[in-house]
């Protein structure tokens, strides 16, 4: 199973269809880590910024969407989008050797590293965005996975999303730029 993960949108329709343009059709699903809709009061308004278009976007692929809810994210964006997208976090289980990997997915503004590895098990891969900054490290027995901000980066990475691919017992995660350009690459 291979899935597009994409965090910070922040209502750029024009960076999303780049995004979904360069990918969608080698994924099965989305893993979306927040801020789909508002910029937010302390950024600038992103490249593209249409909300009803991004909503529509995103409301067209409703049944491939894991999400949840960013720090620009309200009511009222739920009000556009025809999937649920108020959850402050949620969890898979992948196959593993001899059980399963847990993949934890949050915006990353609610729950700290600590908290984090004092709550899941070692070895579980933990997905955020919140920063814009792209992130790929191990602290701690956990993974952390963040793929920047499609639409507002704040690292040298530039308009990045992520892939994680789920392969007999094997999980590799990519950072991309939007236009498909791979960056770099996690194996486990």
């Amino acid at each position: 199973m291979k899935f597009l993960i994409l965090s910070d949108i922040h209502g750029s329709a024009a960076c999303l269809e780049t995004t979904l343009a360069s990918f969608e059709k080698s994924v099965d699903a989305l893993i979306l880590c927040g801020d789909y809709l508002n910029h937010g009061p302390r950024n600038p308004l992103p490249q593209g910024w249409d909300t009803k278009r991004t909503a529509e976007l995103l409301n067209a692929r409703k049944d491939k969407i894991i999400c949840v809810r960013g720090n620009c994210d309200s009511e009222v964006d739920q009000m556009m989008l025809t999937f649920p997208c108020l959850a402050s976090y949620t969890t898979l289980a992948l196959p593993a050797p001899g059980g399963i990997r847990r993949l934890f997915v949050h915006h990353g503004h609610l729950y700290s590293r600590e908290e984090l590895a004092s709550w899941l098990p070692k070895g579980t891969i933990v997905i955020s965005g919140h920063t814009h900054v792209t992130v790929m490290e191990e602290e701690a027995g956990l993974f952390y996975f963040n793929p920047g901000s499609i639409s507002l980066p704040k690292c040298d990475d530039g308009n990045t999303c992520g892939i994680l691919e789920v392969q007999n017992d094997t999980v590799k995660v990519s950072l991309y730029t939007i236009e498909g350009k791979p960056l770099r690459e996690r194996e486990f």
